[in-house]
């Protein structure tokens, strides 16, 4: 794959998972919205763990997604190496143990560009929901 190939299809599947991510994320919100009337230390508990579970969610999708490009494009043997690449790729730990061929390094780099920027955009998200719903009595 040429150079401006493995920019212009990273860049195709940077875009897929955000908007996957921000359709998830923007649901969430008219979900939790409605609960967060109830104060009391239990409904909040739940209020919370609804939005860990659409931000874990979303970054479990883009994974699968990138993984699945990977299968796509014959670059591991098994679908679990595929995944273990993307999951590393995508958190930017990376370990290095498992690596791609020259063809699709840059495009696979966009893994990290997505997980860099979701990882971001999901930060806000949790800051901007306890920052609008905790009740004050709590903070």
């Amino acid at each position: 794959m040429t150079t401006f190939a493995q920019i212009a299809a990273g860049s195709a599947v940077l875009g897929l998972c955000s908007a996957v991510h921000l359709i998830l994320l923007i649901r969430s919100v008219n979900v939790l919205g409605r609960f967060h009337k109830h104060h009391s230390r239990l409904h909040w508990g739940w209020f919370i763990a609804g939005a860990f579970t659409a931000v874990v969610l979303g970054h479990t999708i883009q994974v699968w997604i990138w993984a699945i490009c990977f299968v796509m494009l014959e670059a591991f043997a098994t679908l679990d190496q595929a995944l273990y690449f993307s999951l590393t790729t995508y958190t930017t730990l990376g370990y290095g143990d498992i690596i791609v061929g020259e063809d699709i390094r840059i495009f696979a780099a966009m893994g990290a560009v997505t997980g860099l920027l979701n990882f971001g955009l999901s930060t806000a998200f949790l800051v901007e929901l306890v920052i609008r719903y905790l009740p004050d009595d709590e903070a």
